[in-house]
């Protein structure tokens, strides 16, 4: 099997996981979760997912053929490739850490469930977004291993818009837990870990 053909199929298995892991926690958390306080953010939400279909056509394309989008890659030396994919296969449990220990609290808008609790075990012990974090992450590092400059060019925007909107979404969740949530803030950091 040569480098090309290993790099596409490392980036079907790391998309499927991930997409797969994501879909079925947020699917759980629509049904055992709790209605939304409000529908604040749903504008945002659905521009995003349009966005980053639109942003993600070349990656499925690199699956099917990488010639179809040759006018978006880099060339890459191949040992920074396969430091990608190492980084991409770390990014699947991180995945799962993350959504399985978010559990019933994922929303997809800045607004918190009806019967939301505070998080502040597992990965959101050091950081108070790390679904953000690792999605960051998962995009760099599949930058890397389909040589695709497209991925972080398009990404840039959307990513922007999270992060105007994570004040937002902090201002939610003190409204929800008061005090007890700006403690957390103190004691952690934003997207990556405080140091002390």
């Amino acid at each position: 099997m040569n480098s090309e053909i290993a790099f596409r199929v490392l980036t079907a298995v790391v998309l499927i996981s991930a997409v797969s892991i994501s879909a079925y926690f947020r699917h759980r958390a629509e049904k055992q979760g709790g209605r939304m306080r409000s529908a604040e953010g749903q504008g945002l939400v659905r521009a995003l997912r349009l966005y980053g279909l639109i942003a993600l056509l070349p990656l499925f394309g690199y699956l099917l053929n990488p010639d179809w989008v040759a006018w978006a890659r880099w060339p890459l030396p191949e040992w920074l490739r396969w430091l990608g994919a190492v980084v991409a296969l770390a990014v699947v449990p991180l995945v799962y850490w993350v959504v399985s220990t978010l559990g019933n609290n994922i929303s997809p808008t800045q607004a918190t469930r009806v019967n939301h609790q505070l998080i502040t075990h597992g990965p959101y012990r050091w950081v108070r977004h790390p679904l953000y974090s690792v999605g960051t992450l998962a995009l760099l590092a599949l930058s890397l291993v389909t040589a695709l400059w497209w991925i972080p060019v398009m990404a840039t925007p959307a990513l922007i818009a999270l992060l105007l909107r994570t004040p937002q979404e902090e201002a939610r969740l003190i409204e929800t837990f008061g005090e007890a949530y700006r403690d957390y803030m103190r004691r952690t950091g934003r997207f990556i870990p405080r140091i002390r």
